[in-house]
């Protein structure tokens, strides 16, 4: 990709055709909507493949931390002005018992899943919902790129045809696949997630491995929280460790993007062991219609047995605080952890390019994922639009993303399987989160980047 984003023949280098790429972006999650946007806004045309057979995601409940990656995403291309994020102002700690015995002053922002996704939708494709209603959908441009959005469609394979690469899906209608369908593209975006159908084509030795724990997640509305809990989780972001246990809760956006005190939401990320293969696993991992899941309960799946198993071990194993949120959150979900990493973010040319989790899976103890999907975005612009230069690109996105999984390899590992006081703990924690995205990165994340 060079200057003004001019696509050639063999590459995307050539000067000869002034033209923006037709782009297809393979995957409706954060990191492709933050694709969507960005590249909207600087004029290039998008077609979005999403597998999902809903016109819109359903709220995922799940907290995002932000760092200034994704508040300088949302400064810069997000249009309707509303605030995505609640502060935090302390992180407490907390023992068996609830009592607090450390806390550190902090000036952190949180944000939520849902929020973003639906301001997202309302700035890539003027979709309204209930965060963003039709009254206060963003302005659009003469100079915005088109976009069209397709849900119902799943990614079968990618072909190579000369300069562009097309992209073959089946797209589902009234619940039955309706043959293949095909379109043609300069440029295919893989935002498809951790299980990316993109990356499986590009990458067929990688496999997404589970780590041995998971992670229960839910909300609680702050109106229902007792005064005791509210105490340790109001504006601040709690912490337990127990044996072989992490929980942490922090206040996100309320209902409808409500950012008001006493209108927001508590979000928990609970992170408990389960061995691949046993009982337990297959019981949590087993929804309400009885269909084994491998990655994911989605919010309001779980079963009652399992719901039942989520409570038990919360009576017995946390602080009574955090097993209240347990307790009262209406549609609580599962995270199974897992590791996966491309070795590299181009292919086919420079003609297939991955971000988000479908270049690398990160595990939630850094609050990266998304925060690292939102700096992709943007360096891609800054590369087609000839800002930055590839090598920059692909050096700045790819030892980020060695890094990152690195750190939330270590967290997660001393965390669930390493028994350190807890001082140690609290020092790493410190430590991980007071690095931002712009520190150095050490040598070893940059090894082999020069032959991507």
């Amino acid at each position: 990709m060079g200057v003004s984003g001019i696509m050639t023949s063999n590459s995307i280098d050539d000067h000869s055709i002034n033209r923006k790429p037709e782009i297809v972006i393979v995957g409706g999650s954060l990191a492709g909507l933050f694709a969507g946007v960005a590249l909207k806004t600087h004029g290039y045309n998008t077609t979005l493949l999403e597998r999902t057979p809903l016109s819109m995601f359903h709220n995922q409940g799940a907290g995002l931390r932000t760092t200034r990656d994704l508040i300088g995403f949302f400064r810069r291309y997000e249009r309707t002005g509303k605030p995505i994020t609640v502060p935090c102002s302390k992180r407490p700690y907390i023992n068996r018992k609830g009592d607090v015995f450390h806390q550190d002053p902090i000036r952190e922002n949180m944000a939520s899943w849902a929020h973003c996704y639906y301001l997202m939708r309302a700035n890539y494709d003027h979709t309204s919902s209930p965060h963003v209603p039709r009254s206060d959908l963003p302005e659009e441009r003469p100079t915005d790129g088109k976009v069209t959005y397709r849900h119902s469609c799943t990614v079968t394979h990618i072909i190579e045809e000369g300069s562009k690469v097309r992209v073959y899906y089946k797209r589902k209608r009234n619940d039955r696949f309706e043959g293949t369908e095909s379109i043609l593209a300069d440029l295919v975006i893989g935002a498809d997630g951790a299980s990316s159908k993109i990356r499986q084509i590009l990458e067929p030795s990688i496999v997404r491995t589970y780590t041995g724990y998971l992670a229960f997640r839910g909300t609680v509305p702050e109106a229902e929280v007792s005064e005791a809990a509210l105490a340790v989780f109001r504006e601040q972001m709690c912490f337990y460790h127990g044996p072989s246990i992490q929980y942490v809760s922090y206040p996100i956006v309320g209902e409808n993007g409500n950012t008001e005190p006493g209108h927001r939401l508590f979000n928990f990320v609970w992170y408990a062991n389960f061995a691949e293969g046993t009982a337990e696993l297959d019981k949590i991992m087993t929804d309400k219609h009885g269909r084994k899941r491998h990655v994911t309960i989605p919010p309001g799946m779980m079963s009652q047995d399992a719901r039942t198993l989520m409570k038990h071990k919360a009576d017995t194993t946390l602080p009574p605080q955090m097993a209240e949120l347990v307790h009262k959150t209406k549609a609580p979900f599962v995270q199974c952890i897992t590791d996966v990493i491309s070795p590299k973010n181009l292919y086919m040319n420079d003609k297939v390019v991955l971000i988000g989790d479908a270049l690398v899976g990160l595990r939630p103890h850094v609050s990266q994922g998304t925060n690292l999907a939102a700096r992709s975005a943007t360096a891609l612009v800054d590369w087609l639009d000839g800002t930055i230069s590839r090598k920059k690109f692909v050096t700045q996105i790819m030892s980020r993303a060695r890094l990152m999984q690195a750190r939330s390899m270590r967290l997660g590992h001393s965390s669930q399987f390493e028994k350190l006081p807890v001082e140690q703990y609290i020092a790493d924690r410190n430590a991980a989160l007071a690095k931002g995205m712009d520190e150095v990165c050490p040598a070893w994340a940059f090894e082999g980047i020069d032959d991507i």
